[in-house]
């Protein structure tokens, strides 16, 4: 009973390690990435996938309003998971400074340099008083100076590289048919097909073409791009994980 008690003291307080160096705070707040939808990030040498599951609610909903995937700049975008509010916080909290970028140096901002002003931000929620962390998870994909770039942000403010990354609900399953089928010298549009096969992990009825976002960075063009529902039910129709009721009359 003392044990528990101990650790409530510590849970109250963002700014204090608890005896064994843990700040249960951010622990927390990667439970709540836990909670959300899954978003996938995977890197070719033809470019960057970013893929998410949009759930709704209700059938009342419209799924458009679902955001897990926003362009940044024309050469980077990020998928979500976790708590909505606080992505969009970071979401245009990104936008402004690739906006500062241009207008101070008259360049685009690099996916890296991008990331790691992100992640200062969430780090400074983890050691301020009368406030709590980011609950969410960001990839950050895009071209930097022709080279394809995909980075994952975490509620502690640490950023990592990945090759392919999986990020909120069922992300240790995802990740592991990421990991037995990813090949680093796979064309775009087979990562796109690797995305989806991902997420259908665990999802025994498919999805409904209007549950995916997908979005692409190429590294030839360095645009960020959006597939169209129609793109994205050709693709699943092909690998056979189109909700039944979605095919073509």
């Amino acid at each position: 009973m003392q044990g528990q008690n101990q650790q409530q003291a510590y849970d109250r307080g963002i700014t204090i390690f608890s005896p064994d160096g843990r700040l249960y705070q951010v622990e927390y707040a990667r439970e709540a990435v836990k909670r959300g939808s899954a978003s996938i990030g995977i890197r070719t040498p033809e470019g960057v996938v970013l893929a998410a599951e949009r759930r709704s609610r209700s059938s009342l909903m419209e799924r458009d309003s679902v955001e897990k995937l926003h362009k940044i700049d024309d050469h980077i975008g990020i998928a979500s998971a976790g708590h909505v509010a606080d992505a969009r916080q970071l979401i245009d909290m990104a936008r402004r400074q690739a906006q500062v970028n241009q207008l101070r140096y008259g360049e685009t901002i690099g996916v890296e340099t991008l990331t790691k002003h992100v992640t200062d931000h969430i780090q400074q929620y983890t050691q301020t008083g009368g406030a709590r962390p980011f609950g969410v998870a960001l990839l950050v994909g895009g071209v930097e100076d022709g080279e394809p770039r995909l980075f994952e942000t975490d509620p502690s403010g640490t950023p990592y590289e990945w090759k392919a990354i999986a990020i909120g609900g069922n992300r240790e399953e995802i990740q592991r048919h990421l990991e037995d089928h990813y090949e680093e010298d796979m064309s775009l549009q087979a990562a796109v097909d690797l995305a989806i096969e991902s997420l259908a992990v665990g999802e025994e009825d498919g999805f409904p073409a209007e549950g995916l976002a997908i979005s692409t960075v190429e590294t030839e063009t360095g645009e960020y791009r959006s597939l169209e529902v129609d793109e994205i039910a050709n693709r699943l129709r092909e690998l056979d994980l189109l909700t039944e009721g979605e095919e073509e009359e």
